[in-house]
């Protein structure tokens, strides 16, 4: 039985019915997909829906944003008009649009000589990525849909631009928007009219009385902008897979202020409205914080409500809470004692690595404080900063590879062999910088950000998109992966052919060449290194300039043609297998295909020779690499809950989290699990249906995993050294 503040028995029982629809639509899901390895996304799938999208260009795609807009309103047209009767809230999501037309970029754009260098060095480039940044729903909820529909009206007539395209397009999805809320009201009020349960009937009359008025109105109640809150999810879903919210608890604190004075809701009824949202999809939300100034906490009663919601709900949820110096301490540690009960709950979001690490590109600390984690990994300022997070790999043991290939001839030294892999640094990252500004030369023609432009400050007043110069900031990220693989490389060479000499560098070559072959006692005296992470360990000053070449090359200008500042990070989100899959062995110990490592994470293992608490040795490592400009490089813990009392429970929690803000980290994700459970969802996921964990920033049902993903947290699990 869960510890929960919830005493009224209704409500409990609505949200524990809302749990069970999440597993049974999970399990219809993996019926047909079989794995999902990204978040638990909250669309539910439906193999009779389907929506007729006509292509506007010769090559058979839906392209920019006057046909995008009527693809969206045409989408949700047809899609069913969703009302579950255990939901504060009606509407839900159906799969994305693109599973009925293609919606993507013209592949022409980009040259064969670029693409042949990503191609070299398998590069995520993403010049053609969508979202990752964050919308400022406070727009939505002053305005509501007419009024957004009124406002575009108004700066179409005002700007009066020689192309109407940017306003046609925002235009159609917004009036499609109200035609879908005009539909959810009209089914609620159809299933009342049957309903005979009175609480039921009741709610379900309410729930029709909100979304008519949210037809043109803004919210007047902290119910009407939960379900403005659940309109904008669908629809940002729908359209490229949106998942950024903004700080919730402070998005919504008026709302329940003003209920509150007013005696019209209860603590109870707040939680079951934040249920009702989270159980609609699991988009990205902050709670905590310092006001920009640095003055106040922003946390409040309503935070703590937060937290029930989801330990109540008990499904994935991708909330993060802000970790500062003066924080309410009370809050974190009930944060901290449902993730022990749960297994899994919200992320840590670190104030030193991401507020004043970002001050470092010439930002005030105030606007790092403005900086909210609403993404797998990623912070923006909601509403103001166009980053596009998280859609680029610079695969560094790539650079590592060709590095390693160009010793073949010549001298052989760890000199030349870095100088050789800070060369291929620079050309991969440089090749994404030319990726990114042919990004912003097209992306507003190809694939506009439809959905968000009307919830950003800037773009409805110029007519322009947010990727191209309608909002304020834009500080494109480049994320680097592969750190620790080729940390440990550089170390194994260090050690065992430079300074002991037990193998000369073609011994070396040989074994690699034939991926280990025969030369098992080779590989694994290479591998048992004291590896990064350990104490004392050759790997630690190699990952350091690893980590300072990649960032030179990041902020060593911006983008060639536009000259876009670029920020770094180093994040390799959960596709390690992918990035592996064709990267040759390395010195490590690695055989060909393995997957590389987590981020700028130790890999597994690395402290098993120490009689100590490994996350604490884990999240001095990951500290120590950071790449220092506010954007991430997350720890993640996944740690036995056994150990985790023996250890201190809490407390110590409590202490490795505050260290690591200090030491200036920037993001935790963590798992307390006992190891039974573990490995018994793991030889058989349909023992724990409804196990919820954190795979990197997002969390998902351990079920939906595949095998190799499920492998990962396995992998990383701490138990007693």
């Amino acid at each position: 039985m869960k510890t929960t503040i919830m005493t009224d028995e209704r409500l409990l029982s609505n949200i524990k019915k809302l749990h069970e629809d999440k597993v049974e639509i999970n399990r219809v899901k993996l019926e047909h997909f079989k794995k999902y390895d990204t978040d638990d996304h909250g669309f539910i799938w439906d193999p009779d829906f389907h929506v007729d999208i006509e292509p506007n260009t010769d090559d058979g795609c839906v392209r920019g944003p006057v046909a995008i807009g009527k693809a969206i309103k045409k989408y949700f047209a047809e899609v069913p008009a969703y009302v579950n009767p255990a939901s504060a809230t009606a509407g839900a999501w159906y799969g994305q649009m693109h599973l009925f037309a293609d919606v993507s970029f013209d592949q022409n754009l980009v040259p064969e000589d670029l693409r042949a260098v990503w191609r070299e060095y398998n590069t995520y480039p993403g010049w053609s990525g969508m979202n990752h940044c964050a919308p400022d729903l406070r727009i939505g909820f002053e305005l509501g849909w007419g009024g957004l529909k009124r406002k575009l009206e108004y700066y179409r007539a005002f700007n009066n631009p020689a192309d109407t395209s940017f306003y046609d397009g925002e235009l159609e999805y917004v009036t499609g928007v109200q035609a879908w809320v005009k539909r959810l009201s009209e089914k609620a009020f159809e299933m009342a009219k049957a309903e005979t349960d009175p609480f039921t009937k009741k709610s379900l009359t309410e729930i029709g009385e909100m979304n008519a008025h949210l037809v043109e109105n803004p919210p007047r109640t902290l119910r009407e902008a939960c379900q403005f809150i659940v309109h904008f999810q669908s629809v940002d879903r729908v359209y490229f897979n949106g998942g950024a919210l903004d700080q919730l608890d402070e998005l919504l604190r008026p709302y329940y202020e003003r209920d509150k004075a007013a005696g019209l809701i209860t603590d109870d009824e707040v939680v079951w409205y934040i249920a009702s949202v989270l159980f609609n999809d699991t988009h990205y939300s902050q709670i905590g914080g310092l006001t920009p100034d640095g003055s106040r906490e922003t946390a409040s009663r309503l935070s703590y409500l937060i937290l029930e919601a989801m330990h109540v709900l008990g499904i994935p949820c991708n909330m993060a809470l802000r970790v500062h110096d003066g924080m309410d301490e009370d809050l974190l540690r009930r944060a901290l004692q449902y993730t022990m009960e749960d297994g899994s709950g919200v992320s840590y979001s670190l104030s030193e690595g991401i507020e004043k690490g970002f001050a470092r590109n010439g930002y005030p600390e105030e606007l790092g404080r403005m900086r909210k984690k609403v993404g797998c990994n990623w912070c923006v300022v909601p509403g103001h900063e166009y980053a596009l997070q998280d859609v680029t790999r610079a695969n560094l043991a790539y650079a590592f590879k060709h590095a390693m290939d160009d010793l073949r001839t010549g001298e052989r030294t760890l000199d030349r062999l870095f100088d050789r892999f800070v060369w291929h640094t620079n050309v991969i990252v440089d090749s994404i910088k030319r990726g990114y500004d042919i990004h912003y030369e097209t992306k507003y023609k190809n694939c506009p950000e439809v959905v968000l432009n009307v919830f950003m400050h800037g773009c409805v007043e110029r007519g322009l998109d947010c990727s191209h110069g309608g909002v304020d900031i834009m500080d494109l990220n480049i994320d680097g992966i592969g750190l620790t693989t080729v940390a440990d490389s550089f170390a194994a060479i260090e050690k065992r052919v430079v300074e002991e000499k037990r193998l000369t560098w073609d011994e070396l070559y040989h074994a690699l060449d034939t991926n280990w072959e025969n030369a098992e006692p080779v590989r694994l005296m290479m591998k048992n290194i004291e590896r990064f992470g350990a104490p004392h360990s050759l790997a630690d000053k190699w990952a350091v300039r690893i980590r300072d070449c990649f960032v030179a090359a990041c902020k060593n200008g911006g983008t060639p043609k536009h000259n876009i500042p670029v920020t770094p990070g180093m994040f390799s989100h959960g596709d390690v297998y992918i990035h592996g899959a064709k990267l040759a062995a390395t010195p490590n110990g690695r055989f060909f295909g393995d997957p590389i490592c987590h981020s700028n994470e130790p890999d597994p293992g690395f402290a098993r020779s120490y009689n100590t608490f490994s996350p604490s040795l884990k999240a001095t490592a990951v500290a120590m690499v950071q790449p220092g400009y506010g954007n991430s490089s997350p720890l993640h813990l996944d740690i036995d809950t056994d150990m985790l009392k023996k250890e201190g429970g809490i407390d110590a929690l409590v202490a490795l989290i505050h260290t690591h803000d200090h030491m200036g980290g920037t993001l935790i994700n963590l798992n307390c699990l006992s190891k039974q459970t573990l490995m018994e969802a793991h030889a058989d996921p349909s023992t724990h249906p409804d196990l919820v964990v954190r795979v990197t920033g997002y969390s998902a049902f351990f079920a939906s995993l595949s095998r190799e993903y499920r492998q990962q947290v396995v992998d990383r699990f701490l138990t007693q050294a």
